[in-house]
Order: C-alpha cells, then sequence, then structure tokens
C-alpha cells in the first residue's frame, strides 16, 4: 500500500486527471481514514475490553483491510472513487485491527518479557513485509517470470497477493490465542458496544489523572511523528534530489530487512537496560540519521541512510509499545492502547506539515528534512519529563 497504490492511483485510477489534482484525490481520502480512526480508536478498545473481543474483532478488522485490499484488483481503469472507497475500508482494517493486536501483548506475555515479545513482533512484521514487497516489485519488473501480461497486471496480483498474505498469517493468531481473564464478567456484544462508548469519558479522565502516562503519551506522538515522517517522505526526498526511482525502491528493501534482526535485538536490548533507555537511543541515532540526510550527495550515501534508519524503526516502535504496556492500568489493555493508536494517527499531521512548510518558505528540500530534528528534541524532553513522573509515582506509591 505504501509502494504501490500511491503511483496507481495516480497513473491508472486517475488517469489524464492533473497531478495535483490526483495528489489533491489521495491526501483527502488519506486524511479521511485517518481522521475516522483517530475517532473510532479508543471506542474500539474500550468495546474490546468489556466483551472480551480483542481476538474476535482483530479477525473481523483484519478480513475487512484483506478484502478491500485485494478488491482494489477489480478497479477499473479511471474508477478513483471506488479505489479511493476501498483504500478507505483497507486502512480502516488495518488500523482498527492494530488497535486489538496492540493490546494483545499484555495477554501473551509477562511484564518482564514486553520488550523481548514486542521486538519479535515487529521484527517478523518487518520480514514478511518485506519478503512479500520483494516478490511484487520482482512482479512488476519482470512480469513475465510470473506468466503476467505487463507491469499492470503484475500490481492487480500484488493487491491480491496482499489481502491472501494478510489473512493466511492472522490464522495462528484467530486459532490458538486466548485472552486471559481478569475476573471481570463478559457482557454481550451490544452492552460491550454501549458500554464501551459510554465509558470514554471516563477513560479520558483517568489517563489525565496518571501524569507518567500523559507525558508519555506527549512525548510519543511528537517523536513518533518524526518516525513517520521520515518512512513517508525518504522517498520524496531522495527524488527532490535527483536520485532514481531504483535506487530508492532497492533502499526501501534494505529498510525492511535491516529492520528484522535490529528489531529483535531492541527487544533483547530493552530486557537489558529497560525499554526508556532504549528509546533514548534510539532516539539519538534518528537525530544523527536527520543530520546525515542534509548532507547527502548520491544514492551510495541514500543506502547508508537506509540501513541506519532500519537500525532503530522496529525498535523504537516495538520498545514504545512495550514502555506504554507497562504504563497500563490492569484490564485496560484495549481501551488505553485505543488511545495509544489514536496519538500514533494523529501524528501523522504535524511532522509533514512542518516538512511542507520549511520547503515552502526555504525552497530547499534540504533543511526541510533537518526540521524534523525539532520533533525528536521535543518528544526527548518530554520523555525526560515522563520518565521523572514515573519516578514521583512510584516513590508515592
Amino acid at each position: 500500500m505504501a509502494g504501490f497504490f500511491p503511483v496507481f492511483f495516480k497513473q491508472y485510477w486517475n488517469a489524464g486527471v492533473a497531478a495535483t489534482e490526483s495528489t489533491y484525490r489521495l491526501g483527502v481520502t488519506s486524511g479521511i481514514a485517518s481522521l475516522c480512526i483517530a475517532v473510532m480508536a479508543p471506542a474500539l478498545g474500550a468495546i474490546a475490553d468489556r466483551g472480551g473481543l480483542r481476538v474476535r474483532l482483530l479477525v473481523l478488522f483484519t478480513a475487512l483491510g484483506a478484502a478491500a485490499t485485494a478488491g482494489l484488483a477489480l478497479v477499473g481503469q479511471g474508477q478513483w472513487q471506488l479505489a479511493a472507497a476501498l483504500f478507505l475500508l483497507g486502512s480502516l482494517g488495518f488500523w482498527g485491527g492494530i488497535v486489538f493486536n496492540d493490546s494483545l501483548l499484555l495477554h501473551v506475555a509477562e511484564p518482564e518479557d514486553y520488550d523481548l515479545v514486542s521486538g519479535y513482533g515487529y521484527a517478523l512484521g518487518y520480514l514478511g513485509g518485506g519478503l512479500l514487497f520483494a516478490v511484487n516489485v520482482l512482479m512488476t519488473l519482470h512480469p513475465q517470470w510470473f506468466g503476467l501480461a505487463s507491469a499492470s497486471e503484475a500490481v492487480r496480483w500484488s493487491f491480491v497477493s496482499v489481502g491472501a498474505w494478510w489473512l493466511l498469517f492472522a490464522m495462528p493468531c484467530a486459532l490458538l490465542v486466548r485472552e486471559r481473564q481478569d475476573g471481570r464478567t463478559r457482557m454481550p456484544v451490544a452492552a460491550a458496544v454501549r458500554q464501551g462508548f459510554g465509558e470514554l469519558r471516563g477513560t479520558l479522565r483517568e489517563i489525565a489523572r496518571y501524569r507518567p502516562l500523559l507525558w508519555f503519551l506527549a512525548a510519543y506522538i511528537l517523536y513518533i511523528d518524526g518516525v513517520n515522517t521520515i518512512i513517508k517522505m525518504a522517498v520524496d526526498y531522495g527524488l527532490s534530489l535527483g536520485f532514481g526511482q531504483a535506487d530508492l525502491i532497492k533502499a526501501l528493501l534494505l529498510t525492511q530487512f535491516v529492520a528484522f534482526p535490529a528489531a529483535l535485538g531492541f527487544g533483547w536490548l530493552g530486557s537489558r537496560i529497560g525499554a526508556r533507555r532504549g528509546i533514548f537511543l534510539a532516539l539519538s541515532v534518528y537525530l544523527g540519521a536527520t543530520v546525515y540526510a542534509y548532507f547527502l550527495r548520491d544514492a551510495r550515501d541514500f543506502y547508508v541512510l537506509a540501513v541506519v534508519i532500519g537500525l532503530v524503526q522496529g525498535g523504537i516502535q516495538s520498545l514504545s509499545r512495550s514502555y506504554y504496556g507497562r504504563l497500563v492500568p490492569v484490564g485496560k489493555s484495549s481501551e488505553f492502547f485505543g488511545f495509544y493508536n489514536m496519538m500514533g494517527k494523529a501524528s501523522a499531521i504535524i511532522g509533514p506539515a512542518l516538512v511542507g512548510i520549511v520547503a515552502a518558505a526555504t525552497g530547499d528540500p534540504r533543511l526541510s528534512i533537518l526540521s524534523i530534528i525539532v520533533l525528536f528534541l521535543a518528544g526527548g524532553a518530554l520523555l525526560v519529563i515522563a520518565a521523572r513522573a514515573e519516578r514521583r509515582a512510584a516513590g508515592g506509591a
């Protein structure tokens, strides 16, 4: 969806439409999807907590996302409205499912193992995503190897392969994972929906009272925005510097495969030095990498940057999840991870806007990418405050 959909949306489903208009259409669709998830995530989490529905809702949202993604193969040329609708449904399926996927960490691992298990999750995710992406890239570069007539047909089958892959690897979780019982009586689905929505206001008040968790969310929304901005803007930045598209795609693949062992390593590191120290280490690397990006001169430099980012990308994501998991009150995993994912989606706004404003004001793409440093510094500062609040809360307890 990150590699093929934007290009196909612009060149095939918006064929003959001005580039600015197709970009606007894609931006509006992505924005609507982000807004829907940001609004729905806390409620979905609360419903799952009340009804013990995490695994079932994960499967439901996975099926929605997989079906919508595979359905893109049936969309004809020029049918951008249908493509946008399926993209919206696929995004809802993915990000809605993530709420329950993240919260299940607290049901499949003990607190002392959160860092390691979270690291395994992200590492295997990068491995699986990288393997399928590599196959899909080969399909588009050499369609005849796969008995396909053209690169366009290969992209269509790529959407089908993603849907099938998604469903296939969701099956072990659907069939084998069981939620822990927290002593509360499980409600029928309808009652869980009513009470889940009714208790959202109380959840907001509870989060506001728990200062360490509140400060961490404030830090997270800033530094993860820097991480997401680099993920989203890296290829665009490389193109603006004149690097070839083939080199940029290879760099994306390289990042995926480096992130696999690196996420495992950070999971192990977090279990040794603590998740918070691991996050600070990753933020330091991101600061250095952002400065290095300012001085890129050729594609070889971009490959080096891809390796460096791959070393910490999965690590900071997995340790953030495990660190937050330790702050969540018992019995509130899905509800509080709903807010966690809401913050993650809301953070998709600040960084790209910052980069765009700096680029427009200076006309220099190098300065625009350098502006992301502000997010890492501010996020790190708030993480220090969160650590102090956590120590004070522990001392008071």
